[in-house]
């Protein structure tokens, strides 16, 4: 036959009454009666079978046994408050979410975080990275940074940072493969692209060499690397694989570091960029973070490029 368990709804009026050693005072601060404490401080000891309390002229005392189980069941009403609270805290922060893609938020937004969190250390923030197809628009109370055109998101959309590319690589690469001094230079030496499922949104290796006029069939068998995502572009230009396209306001502090070099001139599209993306409903938690991300991008100075 299975043991019968021992009902647990008394858990509180046992540890209000234990530490009072009074059921006046315990109904008190329960909201309870007298009678509706003693009946169940009763039901506890029937089930238990032992004495928890010793009956005085004033109050009561707890047993040994009584002492034994309010040294248990204090910690584990203690430790169920402790969660509720903060279960309940969580719940109270204010909080807003960030759609963005992959190259963003790993190479512009993680490294300023650490400034956003000391303003506001109130505020929570969730970091979504997707893919650019999967971008999606903003939910209520979210705010969204995508990469893109001026007709792809409205007027309702702010440039954070407009599209300024120039071509990247390490000292070392560039002192072994080079000197990269004419944008020709380039189309033979190992590329690193960055591939699109689509026609390409942002500046390419092929659109990139186009706007000087050359035409990379000539070089072909090159052994050029391509990856999904910029990070690994990025990662890859580092490990001195090749030469990528460095996107202003993502390799900045690569480039001011010396990590990275410039291997060729900048080219800028205005129209496109890193556009700021208002919530579908707007909130005070999306409009700090909105007013950050926007301080932050015009704080950024333009770097002094260091050339190979």
């Amino acid at each position: 036959m299975a043991e019968r368990l021992v009902d647990l709804g008394w858990l509180r009026i046992f540890v209000e009454v234990g530490r009072s050693g009074s059921l006046s005072a315990a109904a008190s601060a329960l909201g309870l009666t007298q009678p509706a404490v003693s009946y169940q401080i009763r039901r506890i000891e029937e089930q238990m079978g032992v004495s928890l309390f010793r009956r005085q002229h004033r109050g009561v005392k707890l047993s040994p046994e009584g002492q034994r189980l309010l040294e248990i069941v204090e910690k584990a009403v203690g430790g169920v408050d402790t969660l509720v609270r903060s279960f309940r805290a969580e719940a109270e922060r204010p909080s807003v979410r960030l759609r963005t893609d992959y190259a963003f938020s790993a190479l512009w937004l993680i490294p300023r975080m650490h400034v956003f969190r000391l303003l506001h250390p109130e505020l929570d923030i969730q970091i979504v990275a997707t893919q650019r197809l999967d971008r999606g628009a903003p939910e209520n109370g979210d705010i969204a940074v995508f990469f893109g055109s001026r007709n792809e998101f409205g007027s309702g959309a702010t440039l954070l940072l407009p599209e300024k590319v120039v071509p990247i690589c390490t000292k070392g690469f560039a002192e072994r493969h080079g000197p990269f001094t004419d944008p020709s230079q380039l189309a033979r030496a190992t590329l690193v692209h960055l591939d699109s499922e689509t026609p390409s949104p942002w500046f390419d290796w092929e659109s990139y060499l186009a706007a000087f006029g050359i035409a990379r069939d000539s070089y072909a068998d090159r052994g050029d690397l391509r990856f999904n995502t910029y990070s690994l572009v990025v990662q890859a230009a580092l490990g001195e694989q090749g030469v990528a396209i460095g996107w202003m306001g993502l390799v900045d502090s690569l480039l001011a570091a010396g990590t990275l070099v410039t291997a060729g001139p900048m080219l800028e599209a205005p129209e496109r960029g890193y556009w700021l993306l208002p919530p579908a409903a707007p909130s005070p938690q999306a409009e700090r973070l909105a007013q950050w991300l926007l301080a932050e991008a015009a704080a950024v100075l333009p770097q002094s490029l260091t050339s190979p």
